[in-house]
């Protein structure tokens, strides 16, 4: 019964005016490359994007769009001809169908729209006219009720074939992946960094992510951990190449040569240094960060201030002003959750002072930091950086 997806955009997307194609093109090149191992086919049809099934599974590929940031909703709609009797018969089928996964009888509207303004019917003629015909027909297992309806049954009438649906699917919304520049995340294998990555890959960023190792102190599992959580990314971003930094030597430089209650603060300096280098090298226009204000002690704003100092690249903090639950909640609908919580070590986690310092002064981190010879440091972390390509297909 069902041969057409109708993908309703995101409603930013309306707004963008001249710039709209735009989005509407690189949304549809981004379903495309979602679903064309199905073999369905993604168009442009008046003001609609729809994505013809050719036979493919509906579920899988609803499974496969409804990720696409840029879509708000999806629809399984039944064709038929500009023919109010075969409306009518089509309507009931389409209802029955939604009835059969319902053990109660349930209230009902019909919402009609003729964008076809040929066709001989007003849309409130539309609407009672198959709205009768459907409850004369489904024995008293619906009941109208126009203003809650359990059941919403829409019409519309287009040029030359009329929609039918009783299904609206949610999207996740946002902008198309690639249409807001590229973005360096720094990926650690904690419970907020994917969440940001996902809220910035939302926006419409291609994402790039760079992880800090200090192998052997953090293990292969550790690693293995923070390429799965790439992995998972990736199911929403298309591709996400995932550069792993050796960072055990700056740690151990660290360790020997700065006060131990500078230490973090002088590790997320030279990430910073690292990850400005990295962006510029693979022509990022932004770091993101997992930060939220006041979190630890690397998240007070004296820290961010004191870090911030070594970098002019923008930095992207989109949890902010989160609080943990909040942040956890999405980590759970995203399904990074489980995956950040297993119990490996990461960089951040191993040589951790006892009091670190919440409210470090810039002159006093420059001056810990002078014994350090920090270019040869990060030459030599990113001689050693690996790079992995995590594609939604791996």
């Amino acid at each position: 019964m069902y041969s057409t997806l109708i993908a309703r955009l995101g409603g930013e997307i309306a707004i963008k005016g001249k710039n709209r194609s735009h989005f509407e093109k690189m949304l549809m090149e981004n379903m495309r490359g979602v679903v064309k191992s199905l073999g369905v086919k993604v168009a442009r049809e008046g003001g609609r994007i729809e994505v013809r099934l050719n036979g493919a599974d509906m579920d899988e590929t609803i499974s496969r769009l409804k990720n696409v940031f840029g879509i708000n909703s999806l629809s399984p709609v039944a064709e038929v001809e500009l023919d109010i009797e075969k409306i009518k018969e089509s309507a009931l089928l389409v209802v029955q169908d939604a009835l059969s996964k319902r053990t109660t009888p349930v209230t009902f509207k019909v919402e009609a729209r003729r964008a076809n303004k040929r066709f001989p019917m007003e849309s409130p003629e539309i609407a009672q006219e198959v709205g009768r015909y459907v409850l004369s027909r489904t024995e008293g297992a619906l009941k109208v009720d126009v203003h809650k309806p359990e059941l919403r049954l829409m019409v519309e009438v287009r040029e030359s074939k009329a929609y039918l649906t009783c299904d609206v699917i949610p999207g996740p919304g946002g902008l198309p992946v690639g249409t807001s520049g590229r973005v360096l995340l720094l990926l650690s294998g904690g419970i907020d960094s994917p969440v940001a990555g996902y809220l910035t890959l939302k926006r419409g960023a291609i994402l790039e992510a760079i992880h800090f190792h200090s192998f052997p102190f953090t293990s292969e599992r550790a690693q293995e951990k923070v390429n799965d959580l790439a992995k998972m990314l990736a199911q929403h971003g298309g591709r996400i190449r995932l550069h792993n930094v050796y960072f055990t030597e700056i740690q151990r430089q660290i360790r020997m040569h700065c006060p131990e209650e500078y230490s973090v603060t002088i590790m997320r300096r030279i990430m910073m240094r690292i990850a400005d280098r990295l962006a510029h090298e693979r022509k990022c226009l932004a770091l993101v960060t997992g930060e939220s204000l006041g979190q630890v002690a690397s998240q007070t704003l004296e820290s961010m201030y004191t870090i911030n100092n070594v970098t002019n690249i923008p930095i992207l903090r989109p949890l902010v002003a989160m609080d943990k639950v909040d942040i956890m909640d999405i980590a759970r609908r995203i399904g990074t959750y489980e995956t950040s919580i297993l119990p490996f070590e990461d960089c951040c986690t191993i040589f951790l002072p006892k009091n670190p310092k919440t409210r470090p002064k810039l002159h006093e981190a420059q001056r810990a930091e002078e014994k350090l010879d920090i270019e040869a440091l990060i030459t030599e972390a990113l001689e050693k950086t690996e790079t992995l390509l995590f594609t939604r297909e791996s």
